[in-house]
């Protein structure tokens, strides 16, 4: 059956483009799909019709075709792929996340962002990197060899990651440019400090996943075999192997000498809002049934990154951010000038609270005292924890909730690879899923390739935290355990991010 599943493979990446370019040409006036070459740069004004062509990529119908044909994609390279080739790229793949923490730190992107569609000489990127590193507080500045920088751009253009112009002359492309902070140059000369201030925080997701979560994942194998597979490990975290700290990780981003990566992290945290759509939390939840000045505690909120989207779409709502002391501390000057009305009328406020204390009332400017919120909002919040600490964190929750309280959990839920046919049919709230893929279709029922971050996110918890992204029946078990139940799951379009709402029982 292979030439048949291989032609039906081709079928669906062929269905697909068709869907994709139906939407595109059905536009006045027709429209484009973004081009791999073309940089497109968030921090820069744009066409109309070039937002219009970015803003259809997010449309439902475009979202799902592109990951039909990702699927499609890595399930055809995975069969016709000589194996040992295949294995090699696989077991070579932290050389690429050292390429990108070492692009991402000597500021590659915004060098070639201001170089322009011609790009610049390797010698000439060299030259860049040397001035950047002498105003740089503590960079070790050496001499360059151009031909080394030569050798690594071109691996990240073999992966598309940017492009070779003419021999040893390199340009962003479009993937290139999503990892630009939009920073000048002189900008990063004066102030290399706040690269990350003021930006959507990809930048700062690449520096921390290719610093810390790099390092301490090279331990994993070697922490899992000394007790770490255990239901709660006995021997610590990856990252006491990593970093020789029997602190977890949040509290080692707040020890003395850290303070460059704890606000690297809430940059970071930032810029995983592009796990989502941001129509999706919007919509994940019937916000406009509130009533006006209800009060939604962002639990673990980090520097309000959700709460300023949902603010901004929901004025009528309050939102309490709540998180440790530190993160508190900087939360207001993370953001710069940007949203500064949301946080002066009080829209969006900060609060310290550990999620694992007793929940405080809080105080809202226009509202008063509230000890009862109508929401708690954990995005993300759940997947950083072991079971048995997520129950304590929602058992609290649950103390703190009001009869009318809900509570949304936003985090993936991951599906099978394979079909699932032992979910409960009795189940209502929409949570459990049999496959992504229609039957019949060729496609893994988790859809392989286009699922994969969801399922590397979920390893990366384990490294971390001793935690998990979870299937429904795992969530389900949760907060059935710590006096919730689950009452409706709203899956985001094109990933596995879900919306799992939850009222006190």
């Amino acid at each position: 059956m292979t030439f048949a599943s291989l032609r039906a493979l081709h079928a669906t990446i062929g269905e697909a483009i068709d869907t994709i370019e139906k939407v595109y040409k059905s536009q006045d006036p027709p429209l484009e799909y973004p081009a791999l070459d073309v940089p497109y740069y968030s921090s820069q004004p744009h066409s109309a019709a070039v937002e219009r062509a970015e803003a259809l990529r997010l449309g439902a119908a475009v979202f799902s075709a592109a990951n039909e044909i990702v699927a499609a994609c890595g399930q055809l390279t995975a069969t016709v792929h000589k194996p040992f080739f295949n294995l090699v790229e696989t077991m070579n793949g932290p050389n690429i996340t050292a390429l990108f923490r070492f692009v991402e730190q000597t500021h590659i992107p915004e060098i070639l962002r201001e170089a322009g569609s011609e790009g610049s000489s390797v010698k000439d990127v060299a030259a860049r990197i040397t001035e950047l590193r002498a105003a740089t507080p503590g960079a070790k500045v050496v001499e360059i060899d151009p031909a080394k920088i030569g050798h690594i751009l071109r691996v990240l253009a073999t992966y598309h990651w940017v492009k070779e112009v003419s021999p040893d002359v390199f340009a962003n492309n479009r993937l290139t440019s999503f990892i630009d902070s939009g920073k000048s140059l002189e900008q990063l000369k004066l102030a290399p400090h706040k690269k990350y201030d003021g930006t959507d925080g990809v930048a700062a997701f690449v520096g921390q996943a290719g610093d810390e979560v790099f390092k301490l994942m090279s331990h994993f194998s070697e922490w899992l075999l000394d007790g770490g597979l255990a239901t709660n490990a006995p021997n610590g975290l990856p990252l006491s192997l990593a970093y020789n700290t029997q602190r977890k990780y949040y509290e080692w981003l707040e020890e003395p000498g850290n303070e460059w990566r704890l606000t690297r992290f809430g940059h970071a945290m930032n810029g995983t809002r592009y796990w989502e759509v941001a129509e999706n939390i919007i919509h994940g939840f019937p916000w406009n049934e509130l009533p006006k000045d209800s009060a939604v505690v962002d639990i673990g909120g980090g520097i309000g990154s959700v709460s300023v989207i949902l603010s901004q779409a929901y004025p009528h709502l309050k939102f309490a951010v709540e998180d440790r002391a530190p993160v508190v501390a900087i939360a207001r000057e993370a953001w710069g000038p940007k949203h500064a009305e949301l946080f002066e009328s009080g829209r969006v406020t900060f609060h310290v609270q550990d999620f694992f204390e007793e929940h405080k009332p809080f105080d809202v400017p226009g509202v008063g005292t509230v000890s009862q919120p109508s929401v708690f909002l954990a995005r993300a919040v759940a997947h950083n924890w072991p079971d048995k600490d997520v129950i304590t964190l929602l058992s609290i929750l649950r103390r703190a909730a009001g009869p009318h309280t809900k509570l949304l959990l936003v985090d993936n839920l991951l599906p099978y690879a394979c079909v699932d046919d032992k979910g409960d049919p009795t189940n209502s709230s929409g949570g459990a899923v049999r496959s992504l893929v229609p039957d019949g279709s060729p496609l893994l029922p988790n859809l392989g390739k286009a699922s994969a971050n969801g399922y590397i996110l979920d390893i990366s918890m384990l490294g971390l935290f001793d935690a998990k992204e979870r299937t429904y029946r795992e969530m389900d078990a949760l907060t059935q355990a710590a006096g919730w139940k689950i009452t409706n799951v709203k899956r985001a379009v094109g990933s596995l991010w879900a919306y799992t709402t939850a009222v006190p029982v």
